[in-house]
């Protein structure tokens, strides 16, 4: 039996349907999961433990049996917990099969086989009775349900119906209650992750600046939480506004209302601003008093040496409808509206609250097409002007008064960009019709619409007539592709290019006129810890969770790099950064693959975790972009990343540490494969 997955083709743009083998998706599941971050995450399975113990003493102080339900067992590491505990039985649901296929088995393996009963059901499905999944009503719910905004995996329906169904009046809870809170702050760089700022162009004619359609500036956005390790933002990018307030608490030993409700909150600024941004965490309680507490507050709110890194729960950085300027001590009132599964926030001033006893706000809808088109990246990308005068200075180099100009990019300024610098023509593929209706008013904003031409059409359907049969002299593409995922997807430019190859002048202007992938192997300070094994968690054995994961890592003949935003994930370089392969998009795409072998020289003692892997762009002779490596800042290696991209990481199994000099594997041998018929890059490493 096959399945059928949607998949990116680096070769065409598009998204395609593959055929895959059944298990395909369980196995994607399972290799992409969270579970070893959340096993190694000592703060929250310590503090876990901690409640249990206490939810348990408190029911067999009462002189009760404890019965405990644990919704979303996972590995069943928190049934055991409360089996060690002395609870007297447990009931740990676990919906999906292959999971609590290995629930049971690491149950049995540690010896609680007639103490915990695994159920393979979403806990709705659960039925308690004589005959039922469940003997009778749990008097200790459990539950590790949350996400980074508290409520995205459906924490509240799933509360809301286990205390009608399933749990006693007045139960014990671990963990007890959550706690938002949130901040206010000024941040250019993080409100540049949703408005697009006005692009500034030194033409010969004099400055140009390209603005935004009114009804982006005017446009809430997406609802869409942005959730980021706020961790790695230094305190430089962002003012704070407000002290840390607390939005909303839930009790979760009492029942739980999922129906969509606002909370609002009164707080004063500390200091004046532009208000643009509601930073949010959460913490929980273990226990009723409050002191068994974990916490997700960022560096600047906690002690660093409370500091627990995790990637299964980060922050939120939630956009105001729009920017509010704010006086420091005036009077403010910040709603938060939620539905069973996100929130949104607006700031109105004290003024605006008069006679509004209960101020509902809308969930926010992206009416201006643009952040449905841009990610976050792309709009931090798009508004990095170093970035921008790179490809400007590019232009400049290579259009002329008579150049017939084809831009290659998906949501690209460029075709702005290069009738401003001179082109005589500028024609733009759109090969997705949801990016015209935008540009087109994108366009008529910057007074465009005639001088612009858009074609819809497949680089391979491009007929004369649609060229009105001049020759392309100046081909141009930042590039950057929506579907792209791993750096180099982005080569689609490079099939574009040979598909276009009968419309292009004899004398034509490729830019960038190549690309070259680059590599260094790195220790990371934490991000290691998804790859990797955890064996023993607070004393239980999940070694079967291990082999689990690193059958479905195997299930590819060959792992896969995967995309990671390394300027959140800390890491230092044990190599110099090597160029190895190079794609020279004058010429078009060959018919044989390129390859390459050789070795990087290891240079610093500590753990190869893996390679990172990022893309460069050499625009014209000069003129280069990176996707990866910015910077190594100091003598220790540490790396400095492009923060609009994600670059590659292929993790090492094993790891190979080294503490000496002495002890150095003295280089990484590689191999890599890029195959033109598929995209695709294929790598292999030996240490």
């Amino acid at each position: 039996m096959k399945t059928f997955c949607g998949r990116a083709n680096p070769t065409t743009g598009a998204v395609e349907w593959v055929e895959e083998d059944e298990n395909y998706d369980y196995h994607q599941e399972i290799a992409r999961s969270r579970y070893a971050d959340m096993l190694h995450d000592k703060d929250r399975n310590t503090k876990y433990y901690q409640g249990i113990r206490a939810a348990v003493s408190r029911v067999k102080g009462r002189g009760e049996k404890a019965i405990v339900l644990d919704i979303g067992t996972g590995t069943g590491l928190l049934s055991m917990m409360a089996a060690a505990a002395g609870a007297d039985f447990c009931y740990a649901i676990e919906v999906f099969k292959p999971m609590a296929n290995a629930a049971v088995k690491i149950v049995e393996k540690n010896g609680f086989r007639d103490k915990i009963k695994v159920i393979n059901k979403h806990s709705t499905e659960v039925t308690v009775g004589p005959d039922g999944d469940m003997h009778c009503r749990a008097n200790i719910l459990v539950t590790e349900l949350f996400d980074t905004e508290l409520i995205g995996e459906g924490a509240l329906p799933t509360y809301e119906h286990a205390h009608k169904y399933l749990v006693q009046e007045g139960c014990e809870a671990v963990p007890h209650r959550a706690t938002v809170y949130v901040q206010l702050v000024e941040s250019k760089r993080m409100w540049s992750w949703n408005k697009l700022f006005p692009v500034r162009v030194e033409a010969e004619d004099g400055e140009k600046i390209i603005v935004s359609p009114s009804e982006m500036e005017k446009c809430p956005g997406v609802p869409s939480v942005c959730d980021i390790q706020l961790n790695q933002m230094p305190s430089s990018d962002f003012t704070i506004l407000s002290d840390v307030v607390t939005m909303f608490s839930v009790d979760f030993s009492k029942p739980v209302r999922s129906a969509s409700t606002c909370y609002r909150v009164q707080l004063e600024p500390v200091k004046s601003g532009k208000a643009q941004i509601v930073l949010s965490w959460w913490d929980i309680d273990m226990d009723p008093s409050g002191t068994i507490n974990c916490t997700m507050a960022p560096y600047w709110v906690k002690p660093a040496s409370a500091f627990q890194w995790r990637d299964h729960w980060m922050q939120c950085v939630y956009f105001l409808p729009h920017e509010e300027p704010v006086l420091q001590g005036e009077q403010l009132y910040l709603t938060a509206c939620r539905d069973q599964y996100s929130l949104w926030y607006k700031l109105q001033k004290a003024r605006e609250e008069e006679n509004k006893a209960d101020v509902r706000v809308e969930s926010p809808v992206c009416r201006c097409q643009a952040h449905l088109l841009w990610n976050r990246p792309r709009f931090g990308q798009l508004n990095d002007q170093n970035r921008t005068c790179q490809y400007v200075k590019s232009l400049m180099k290579v259009l002329k008064a008579d150049s017939v100009c084809l831009c290659v990019s998906d949501g690209s300024l460029l075709p702005v960009l290069a009738h401003y610098l001179g082109a005589e023509q500028v024609l733009y593929f759109f090969m997705y019709a949801t990016f015209v209706f935008f540009f087109f008013k994108f366009f008529k904003a910057n007074n465009l619409e005639d001088k612009i031409k858009v074609i819809e059409a497949r680089p391979e359907l491009l007929t004369s007539s649609h060229l009105e049969d001049k020759k392309i002299s100046v081909l141009v593409g930042e590039p950057f592709f929506t579907t792209s995922l791993l750096p180099w997807h982005n080569l689609y430019f490079w099939y574009a290019r040979t598909a276009l190859s009968p419309h292009l002048s004899t004398n034509v202007t490729i830019l960038p006129q190549a690309a070259s992938l680059h590599m260094m192997i790195v220790e990371f300070q934490d991000l290691w810890r998804i790859r990797s094994p955890c064996g023993i968690c607070e004393g239980f054995d999940v070694g079967t969770m291990d082999d689990m994961i690193q059958n479905s890592l195997n299930f590819r003949e060959s792992k896969e790099a995967e995309p990671h935003p390394l300027w959140e994930y800390p890491c230092k370089s044990l190599s110099d950064p090597q160029e190895v392969l190079t794609f020279d998009f004058r010429e078009t795409v060959p018919p044989h693959g390129l390859s390459t072998e050789g070795s990087v020289n290891l240079l610093r003692k500590g753990k190869s975790h893996g390679a990172v892997l990022w893309m460069e762009y050499h625009l014209t002779a000069g003129i280069s972009v990176s996707t990866g490596l910015t910077h190594i800042s100091n003598e220790k290696g540490n790396c400095e990343w492009n923060p609009h991209c994600k670059q590659a990481v292929y993790f090492f199994s094993p790891v190979i540490e080294s503490q000496t000099l002495s002890e150095f594997p003295t280089a990484v041998k590689y191999a890599i494969n890029f195959d033109t018929k598929t995209g695709e890059i294929a790598m292999d490493f030996k240490l």
